[in-house]
């Protein structure tokens, strides 16, 4: 879905203001110094929490364990207001964004709730190791161990859960599932997923419109903290998806202010072209993740209803294709 509509009055005056705030310090907090990703932290949190969703009824249990084979799993499990804490058979496995640098499941709890809320599932977000001090591949490793965990030693079903994850999470997402011993969720939701690390893509889109909230050239800064030393075109940073994988039923959403948008629709192009179903959603004048932002984007809402929606239908049609065997 390409929409040409425009976004909320609401909407369109924060990406402005994002425009003369957010990408100008972005262009200046020197990525490559331990207090200019400090900072570039503190500010994304900050963001997070104030505009993001409530957290009022959210539970949260810490996990901090081993796998069978003794890989370390670091993580939270969410449980949004008024859903139940007993041992369920499905479950959402979230996957953050941060350039690989910046975020955690903490930033990113009120998303996770409300992802769990509006879901009726408990929802494990893995914690891992970011850059400068962990590089690739770190964050994969990490990624793939907390899958292992959910299936392996929590026993859930891969049919029965579904895998999400927003921007370089989306990355590490589809990175995991083109793994040939990786058994596939019931579907796979992407909120703003980066694809090209080189931002080659994003650079096309910026071309034509700036993204609110950073530069091509200072998300290359961030994202090389985590690349560094290794080859650009390495199996598991440029990913092969047209000739991978046939992915899960996936759902891709991203914001028409935002340079990824590039990647969100070269992504849904190569899921398809490996003969993968995949809905893409581009709406109008909105920012990078605008779902975890309600508070300035009223799109976020009709966005996390419809992601919800996708989740309840993809859930229903993998337990029918397991009873019709």
């Amino acid at each position: 879905m390409l929409n040409d509509e425009r976004g909320s009055l609401r909407s369109r005056s924060a990406a402005a203001v994002s425009s003369l705030t957010l990408r100008q310090i972005a262009a200046v907090l020197p990525s490559e110094q331990p207090w200019g990703v400090w900072m570039s932290r503190q500010i994304v949190a900050r963001v997070m929490d104030t505009f993001g969703p409530s957290l009022t009824g959210t539970h949260v249990v810490a996990v901090d364990t081993r796998t069978s084979d003794g890989r370390r799993v670091v993580g939270e499990w969410v449980y949004g207001d008024g859903v139940q804490r007993d041992q369920s058979d499905t479950a959402l496995y979230f996957v953050h964004g941060s350039g690989y640098a910046l975020c955690s499941p903490r930033t990113h709890r009120r998303l996770t709730s409300w992802l769990s809320r509006l879901t009726g599932l408990p929802v494990f977000s893995v914690d891992y190791r970011l850059a400068p001090r962990h590089r690739f591949p770190s964050a994969a490793n990490d990624v793939r161990s907390g899958w292992d965990w959910l299936i392996g030693d929590v026993g859930l079903s891969p049919e029965r859960t579904i895998v999400a994850g927003d921007s370089a999470g989306g990355h590490l997402s589809v990175d995991l599932l083109l793994q040939p011993d990786v058994a596939h969720p019931a579907a796979l939701v992407l909120l703003s997923p980066a694809l090209d690390l080189t931002f080659t893509l994003a650079r096309t889109r910026e071309r034509l419109r700036h993204d609110p909230a950073i530069r091509s050239r200072d998300a290359v800064r961030l994202i090389e903290l985590y690349c560094a030393g290794t080859d650009s075109n390495h199996p598991r940073l440029k990913l092969d998806v047209a000739a991978g994988r046939t992915l899960p039923p996936t759902l891709i959403q991203a914001g028409g202010a935002e340079m990824l948008a590039a990647d969100a629709i070269a992504l849904a192009d190569h899921i398809r072209a490996a003969g993968g179903q995949c809905e893409l959603q581009i709406w109008p004048d909105q920012v990078h993740v605008f779902q975890a932002l309600p508070r300035i984007s009223p799109e976020a809402r009709p966005a996390m209803r419809h992601i919800a929606g996708f989740i309840a239908h993809a859930l229903r049609n993998s337990r029918i294709d397991k009873a019709a065997g």
